[in-house]
């Protein structure tokens, strides 16, 4: 029988309060991809060298996702999202005193590891308070993700035209500090033991369906995310610099990728739903194909409004995909093992990001052009479908008994 706590009314309380932290907290993950034009100018950087800030972004938030999911694990959500706030406010402080593109990457490693605590550890978090409903509550808050790259550039526009990205950074700096952690107190309370025997029961189950281990599946899922996520890359990270090279300027860069994420709002509340009908598994391959149907539409069409268009098309495609690994953890694992388990798989997503972010960067410096970084974001994403693929003719044969630990 369901627990009274699953869907309640404190459930989709803690869902909007999560949703705000998530917002606010996912600012460091975009930031800098708005400001990377100012930053190549100002250092006199190849395009490969100014992704660097990105890609140790990412690593850091890659880790981060691993460590904060530990401690939320351990002590707690609360306390580990004061933590994180401490250090996002501290990387964007920090970044302001740099004085080349390399120490500017360094910095933005502690903004990383502070900024995952939005991702991860939050998804884990809200899992444990839905059952029937928990693929659309997880879908909004990794929407918190996209809303946030939607919503501040767009905002913090106009400091950046006037006062330039250093202005940028101390105001979010701020803003971290005085949004993240009285909301996070907010978040205290503790899930009942009778809600977490259920949430195992009905994991160990479905362990059992498939026939693997959870360290099996779990490192499967962190492959797979590494090959989906360097072709999420190469749009999400280089639309801007995309935008300049063909001489459409920054700003217009900035809403194209607002408007990309806006869509992957919509495609991970749509994938939600799916979800709750479909499972993880399904979700993440339908999702998984999309993606590389959209990123072929970039190889012909690099016009005003055709980009306009395909952006959208791109972020309607895949936003729902990350989302989905964290369901399928939820769904096969260990209820009480969550916030690490959730942490590795979204570790190895931000590795494809950090990995195809560099690379992208890389094969423009190469060839001049970004006609092949788009053709290796599209293999790597045939890798990731051949993968999902398995997994779900695996599931739907009968397996023998495993054990879901380990």
């Amino acid at each position: 029988m369901q627990s009274n706590i699953h869907e309640s009314a404190y459930s989709w309380g803690r869902l909007a309060i999560t949703l705000a932290i998530a917002m606010i907290a996912n600012v460091g993950m975009w930031a800098i991809i708005v400001i990377m034009p100012a930053v190549e100018a100002e250092f006199g950087s190849l395009r490969a060298a100014s992704s660097l800030p990105y890609t140790m972004t990412m690593v850091g938030f890659g880790a981060g996702n691993l460590l904060v999911g530990r401690l939320v694990d351990r002590f707690g959500v609360t306390i580990a999202l004061s933590l994180a706030a401490v250090m996002i406010a501290a990387g964007f402080a920090l970044s302001t005193l740099a004085s080349s593109i390399y120490t500017l990457s360094l910095i933005h490693l502690i903004l990383g590891l502070g900024t995952a605590a939005g991702f991860g550890p939050l998804l884990a978090d809200i899992s444990h308070w839905f059952l029937r409903r928990r693929g659309i509550a997880v879908a909004l808050v990794a929407s918190g993700n996209y809303l946030s790259g939607a919503i501040w550039p767009m905002v913090l526009s106009g400091i950046l035209a006037e006062d330039g990205w250093r202005a940028v950074y101390l105001t979010l700096a701020v803003i971290a500090l005085l949004g993240i952690i009285p909301l996070s107190f907010a978040l205290r309370r503790k899930l009942p033991e009778t809600a977490h025997a259920q949430s195992e029961a009905m994991s160990r189950a479905k362990a059992n369906s498939v026939g693997l281990s959870s360290r099996q599946l779990q490192y499967l899922l962190g492959f797979a995310g590494v090959a989906c996520c360097v072709a999420m890359s190469m749009p999400q990270v280089h639309i801007v610099s995309y935008c300049v090279g063909l001489g459409y300027g920054p700003a217009v860069g900035a809403e194209m990728l607002s408007l990309m994420l806006l869509g992957g709002v919509v495609s991970r509340i749509i994938s939600g739903l799916v979800a709750d009908r479909l499972g993880g598994v399904r979700t993440l391959l339908i999702g998984s194909v999309l993606q590389m149907t959209a990123l072929f539409f970039y190889l012909p069409y690099d016009g005003l409004v055709s980009l306009y268009v395909v952006s959208l098309i791109f972020g309607l495609a895949q936003g729902g995909i990350v989302p989905s690994y964290a369901l399928i953890v939820r769904e096969y694992m260990p209820a009480r093992e969550a916030g690490q388990r959730v942490g590795f798989v979204i570790m190895m997503t931000i590795v494809g990001m950090a990995l195809g972010g560099w690379m992208s960067g890389w094969i423009f410096d190469v060839t001049g052009s970004y006609q092949m970084a788009f053709i290796n974001g599209i293999l790597w994403n045939g890798f990731n479908v051949a993968i999902i693929a398995w997994l779900l003719t695996r599931s739907r044969r009968p397996q023998a008994p495993v054990l879901a630990a380990g």
